[in-house]
């Protein structure tokens, strides 16, 4: 694996921005990490395994804190993690050509812009019946799996809206759903692509301590009272700037 040369001292104040706003929310922010370590130009095979292990951090601070405050569903999230879970591994374990890759990434980023600009204020009624919403979880849960296994997006930035949406729970379940679903999948998405690559992490240890530290302050405000909307927004133009970075890196090369 190719190496990463970024100062921790640069990527630690960032990379503690994104855990504490996207754990207050139930995310892990993994399209924030891997917006900026495409920025910053680490190596596609890389991208993926730094964003699939700093949303398992996250997250795995941020479940505990959700589930001490009693905002967890299972009956909720069962029928997403069914399907989500094995299609986590499976894109995990896909060996994709750069190109392709950076093409999936760069979809990715946009729909995940869409999601903060303009999802948040969209609202509907899907009146599907129980079994509609069941088989409904089943197909998004599939499709945010193969997601989280390919690029390292952990695909609850996606979940929490949807289940907002349609309706199917509070903002604070929603969160928590969010939260243990990025967890169990980047776990699985991690472990399928630990098989074939290896990944030193000895080179940002200090951004990892400050995504811990992060997550944890951001899950107990999120989980207590707070929701942080302008500095979603203003991790989203980090977003909308790897798009063009990454656009530029297509035709470029």
């Amino acid at each position: 694996m190719e190496d990463i040369f970024i100062s921790p001292y640069v990527l630690s104040p960032l990379f503690f921005a994104v855990a504490f706003t996207y754990s207050s929310v139930g995310l892990g922010g993994g399209s924030s990490y891997t917006a900026l370590m495409a920025i910053f130009g680490v190596s596609a095979a890389a991208i993926p395994m730094i964003s699939l292990t700093l949303n398992l951090l996250v997250t795995t601070v941020g479940s505990v804190n959700f589930i001490r405050s009693k905002h967890v569903r299972l009956k909720l999230l069962f029928p997403f993690l069914v399907t989500s879970i094995p299609m986590s591994y499976l894109g995990g374990s896909l060996q994709l050509p750069k190109g392709l890759f950076y093409g999936i990434l760069l979809v990715t980023l946009f729909f995940v812009a869409l999601r903060l600009y303009v999802w948040e204020r969209v609202t509907m009624t899907l009146n599907i019946g129980q079994s509609g919403k069941i088989a409904l979880s089943l197909v998004v849960g599939s499709v945010l799996g193969l997601i989280a296994g390919i690029v390292g997006i952990g695909g609850g930035i996606y979940l929490v809206p949807i289940i907002i949406i349609l309706g199917l729970g509070s903002e604070k379940e929603a969160a928590a759903c969010g939260v243990i679903f990025i967890l169990l999948n980047s776990v699985s998405g991690l472990i399928a692509r630990l098989q074939f690559n290896s990944i030193d992490l000895s080179n940002i240890m200090l951004p990892i301590a400050a995504v811990v530290l992060g997550s944890a302050s951001g899950s107990f405000m999120g989980a207590a009272r707070y929701k942080p909307q302008t500095m979603q927004n203003i991790l989203g133009a980090v977003i909308l700037v790897a798009i063009v970075f990454l656009t530029r890196k297509m035709f470029t090369s």
